[in-house]
């Protein structure tokens, strides 16, 4: 096939004219790091340390020390193991799954915070430079370098790669002027995310407050059995029936809802696991036609002075605490039907309770909203990173 202009054949494939292709070893330095455990940690001394555990649970891209909140350990602990610089990359060495594999983070922020790298991790140093502070966090992401990763990687339950396989990666390395600039728009993406995460976390938390504000039981309030206010029956389907591309709803034992050709309810209702992964926390309502799971509970034929969504609502906020401490007193992992229908439900008139719902799933709705807005950042960020680090897209 004929090059575009401006890009030429490398042993990683087409890349711009003017990138090199060098190695991990070309690049780094690798450096030793400490071996403590999590038991030999502390939270009390100066020494910060970096386990590798939380580079694969806690860090995207950077490790952001002010932020971090790493444990520590002793001065005399630090021993002749290097202390991080800000540009430093930290590598897990090894990974339970495939994603995981190589999993890195650049170090920033450290100002006068001295830590170390430890167990199970690979602590690489620019040696002359080569990349620009910002650009090194996202060297793993690269599509070219971690496919790399992947078919190096050796282990049957973890996988890993070693420092001699790991010194022939190749990366491919734009100039300084265009890591630059890399840098800055996933940064600037990176921003965004972040505030809408922030922005998230706060709107659910005012949803929270108004939850347990509005649902709290106050003077007036009726209080009946479920078995007083719906109906309560089980599915008759199993998992095996669901149809990938079925035009129905079909509630299963778990968070996901899968599909069936074939439905066994139309109307308004509360759905919940009666045990499994989902066992009193996995909850739909739901209003329309749609077929349930053998051991999925369905709440419906609401009486006329119950509200259904007011009814998800309040059971919802009060269902979990309610099940797990009838498990406990009968030793068992699953929910039987009288653990339902003899939980009582506290309600305003009909009227106030049409308001509460109203309130409360408007909030819903405006979260909602913004975790769509907030995956849909997330999948270009996701194709910028490819784009940009593989030179297919050009900022300089």
């Amino acid at each position: 096939m004929e090059l575009r202009a401006g890009y030429k054949n490398t042993e990683i494939g087409v890349i711009p004219e003017d990138w090199e292709v060098k190695t991990y070893d070309d690049v780094f330095d690798f450096l030793a790091t400490a071996t403590y455990s999590r038991a030999e940690l502390t939270e009390i001394d100066k020494v910060r340390y970096v386990h590798y555990g939380d580079i694969h649970t806690k860090w995207n891209f950077f490790l952001d020390i002010p932020q971090s909140n790493l444990p520590t350990v002793r001065d005399e602990q630090v021993k002749n193991y290097h202390l991080l610089k800000d540009g430093d990359v930290i590598m897990a060495d090894a990974s339970e799954d495939y994603p995981g594999i190589g999993k890195s983070v650049e170090v920033k922020n450290l100002g006068s915070v001295k830590a170390i790298s430890g167990l199970h991790t690979f602590l690489f140093r620019d040696k002359n430079e080569v990349f620009v502070n910002g650009f090194r966090g996202y060297i793993h992401f690269n599509k070219i370098v971690k496919t790399q990763f992947d078919r190096l990687a050796t282990g049957l339950k973890v996988y890993g790669v070693s420092k001699g396989n790991l010194k022939t990666v190749l990366i491919p390395v734009p100039t300084r002027t265009e890591q630059a600039a890399i840098a800055t728009a996933l940064s600037d993406a990176d921003s965004l995310i972040s505030s809408l995460e922030k922005l998230i976390v706060k709107k659910s938390n005012i949803k929270l407050g108004a939850m347990q504000k509005l649902l709290i039981p106050n003077v007036g309030w009726k209080n009946e059995p479920i078995k007083n206010l719906a109906s309560i029956s089980t599915g008759d389907k199993n998992t095996q029936d669901k149809i990938d591309e079925g035009a129905y709803p079909f509630f299963v034992r778990s968070q996901n809802i899968e599909k069936l050709n074939s439905y066994s309810f139309e109307g308004e209702a509360i759905l919940i696991a009666g045990d499994g992964v989902g066992t009193g926390k996995v909850m739909h309502y739901y209003n329309g036609k749609f077929d349930f799971h053998q051991r999925v509970y369905k709440l419906s034929d609401f009486q006329n002075i119950i509200n259904g969504l007011y009814f998800f609502l309040f059971f919802k906020n009060n269902f979990y605490n309610r099940m797990m401490q009838m498990t406990a007193k009968s030793s068992v992992d699953s929910i039987r039907r009288d653990m339902i229908s003899e939980m009582i439900i506290s309600f305003p008139n009909i009227e106030k309770q049409i308001r509460i719902a109203t309130i409360l799933s408007d909030m819903d709705a405006e979260i909602n909203a913004l975790e769509a807005k907030l995956d849909k950042y997330k999948k270009i960020k996701l194709g910028m990173v490819q784009n940009l680090l593989t030179g297919k897209i050009r900022l300089v």
